[in-house]
């Protein structure tokens, strides 16, 4: 079985989808109705903006979206997924290419989200910080001991979790996993505690949003962050996605459970190789290809 895998946030490069612009018409069309949604250009910041204008939570979450979903809806008929997922904000690109979601409905929502994320992040100062080779339980048993706000936000894959919470709860659990023989505790240059309870004002304001945008039934099933099963109705992958927010990504658990229900190859659409990364660390024999190939 095949699955089509979305990255998430951290992705983005300056040039990103300006291939596709140029070399197809359908995608051109794309592109330039998501700078009439979203009111600027956003087209000159992905083809030719600097870093720091990239990694703006409004550029960088739509920035990626955009070129997942045009680089989809590009490869027509080759785009034949038994199955999707998507890491975070990739959760949103993977609902529109199996088409549980209009287009325009789902760079709404990511747009949105983007924004009530960054209100957020100004409302409390927070951090997140990846933790590599300890085993997940004794992350968890770590964060549940600290006095503070820290929680487990990302299983990427056994042996990396990333953590999220507080700007002091991170430091201290940072100390204390390093103690208990962290690899590496290395503090992220994110913005703020994203997949924890301080995403609680963000997710509430994204709810209402979520709620009044219709769902369709897909095209296959897609593997939600928050429950790391297939599901296929609209009404509980609307519950699943209103709970994303503040809860953890289950992107091991995802990966181990695509593998259970006979995964064969993955193709990650969009920017970078990540996935394809992470899946061949549960999985060296596993064939992994990115979508940019099959244009």
């Amino acid at each position: 079985m095949k699955a089509y895998v979305f990255p998430g946030q951290g992705a983005q490069f300056s040039g990103m989808g300006k291939d596709l612009y140029e070399n197809s018409a359908l995608a051109k069309e794309l592109f330039e109705q998501a700078n009439n949604i979203l009111g600027f250009r956003i087209t000159d910041i992905m083809f030719e903006g600097e870093n720091d204008e990239l990694t703006q939570t409004k550029v960088t979450q739509p920035a990626i979206f955009l070129h997942s979903v045009i680089l989809a809806k590009v490869l027509g008929k080759n785009f034949n997924a038994d199955m999707v997922a998507g890491h975070s904000l990739g959760e949103f690109s993977a609902l529109v290419a199996a088409d549980y979601m209009t287009f325009e409905d789902g760079l709404k929502l990511v747009y949105k989200r983007a924004m009530a994320m960054q209100k957020a992040c100004e409302q409390n100062p927070s951090t997140m910080a990846a933790i590599l080779g300890l085993d997940d339980n004794v992350v968890e048993r770590i964060c549940s001991e600290i006095d503070g706000i820290v929680v487990p936000a990302n299983y990427n894959c056994p042996g990396q979790l990333v953590i999220s919470g507080s700007l002091e709860a991170i430091d201290e659990a940072c100390e204390k996993l390093t103690q208990e023989g962290a690899r590496r505790a290395l503090k992220l240059p994110v913005g703020g505690a994203f997949h924890s309870p301080l995403m609680e004002p963000a997710r509430l304001e994204l709810a209402n949003a979520i709620e009044a945008t219709p769902f369709k039934n897909g095209n296959c099933p897609i593997y939600q962050n928050v429950t790391a099963k297939a599901e296929s109705d609209p009404d509980k992958i609307k519950s699943n996605l209103i709970k994303q927010l503040t809860a953890s990504v289950k992107w091991t658990q995802t990966m181990e459970q695509m593998q259970s229900d006979g995964l064969s190859k993955v193709i990650e659409v969009g920017p970078g190789k990540v996935l394809q990364g992470l899946f061949k660390k549960m999985d060296r024999a596993l064939e992994t290809e990115s979508a940019q190939t099959l244009q």
